[in-house]
């Protein structure tokens, strides 16, 4: 792998080979991150505080687009070396908070004219999100939540960014598929069943009406799932009715409640969205998921990919 720092002038600078390395990617959230380590020449022309971006590329391939946090330059028996870590473009709409305001109507151009554009990324091709009316910026609130709120909610698509850095507002593409199975060269395989945190019940209340509509995760109360959630309406419902849905809040909840985390060694062998048949012997939980988060890394072990799988329709 080859990896660049690029500083506030715009200036683009090749780093040193890498010793270790760690690219985590995920489905929108959190936020995707880096981990960079290297030996280092304290003669170097450019200065670690200096350094704003920092990309990487895999067989000439860009793999990872994103910001620099945190730059460490440290000695010891292992000689001088440089540690880099970040975090993906996300961080720009993260980091940035919102200027309250309200739209008669939002379409997609105003989302990022005023909440995308001004921060230097761009936008991928393909994504097509239908206005919403009388949207509403809460002050107080980040630019991605503002992103996440009119993708996500009105038009049922996870905000995400791609290897290039760029925001995507389109669904997962199915065209990539990715089998698991006994010629695998297989690390580790881990299922993992996560009650905490999932819902069995959600009470959707009007505060105008005073009407309570209920909505229940049957499966999960069927195995002794007890955990109720009362979400109230706010003012302007009318554009907010599917984030404080019943249903989608308990889609979300559940969305980890099952995982499965696939080590292989190899690296990037799949993206997250991808599909992932796992067809192993003597394996309890073989079937088809999808890859919400994937890790792949360079160690004194070697290169590798952990797959960290949920169902198709897992909800961001």
């Amino acid at each position: 792998m080859k990896a660049y720092v690029t500083d506030a002038a715009g200036v683009r600078w090749a780093l040193p080979v890498p010793t270790d390395w760690r690219l985590e990617y995920t489905a929108g959230v959190p936020c995707d991150s880096f981990w960079f380590r290297c030996c280092w020449d304290g003669s170097n022309a450019t200065r670690p505080g200096d350094w704003v971006e920092f990309t990487a590329e895999h067989e000439g391939e860009r793999v990872f687009t994103g910001l620099v946090d945190e730059c460490e330059v440290s000695t010891g028996p292992r000689g001088c070396l440089l540690e880099v870590s970040g975090r993906g473009m996300a961080a720009r709409l993260l980091d940035n908070e919102a200027l309250g305001q309200d739209y008669l109507s939002a379409t997609q151009a105003d989302i990022l004219r005023d909440h995308v554009t001004p921060y230097g990324i761009l936008t991928a091709p393909g994504g097509q999100l239908p206005p919403v009316s009388r949207f509403s910026v809460t002050s107080g609130s980040s630019e991605w939540s503002v992103v996440y709120d009119f993708a996500r909610y009105y038009g049922g698509i996870a905000p995400r960014f791609d290897r290039m850095g760029r925001l995507v507002l389109s669904g997962w593409d199915n065209s990539r598929e990715r089998v698991v199975d006994d010629s695998t060269c297989l690390r580790s395989m881990v299922r993992r069943d996560r009650r905490y945190g999932a819902l069995s019940q959600v009470l959707v209340r009007d505060r105008w009406s005073g009407r309570v509509e209920t909505v229940r995760n049957a499966a999960f109360q069927a195995a002794g799932g007890q955990a109720r959630r009362v979400v109230t309406m706010p003012a302007r419902s009318s554009y907010k009715a599917m984030r404080y849905s019943g249903q989608f809040q308990l889609d979300k909840s559940a969305a980890e409640l099952e995982r499965l985390e696939v080590t292989v060694g190899e690296s990037f062998c799949a993206w997250p969205g991808d599909l992932v048949t796992v067809q192993r012997t003597g394996w309890a939980w073989n079937g088809r998921y999808r890859a919400a988060q994937v890790t792949v890394g360079l160690d004194s072990s070697g290169c590798w990919s952990r797959l960290e799988l949920a169902r198709p329709d897992f909800t961001v």
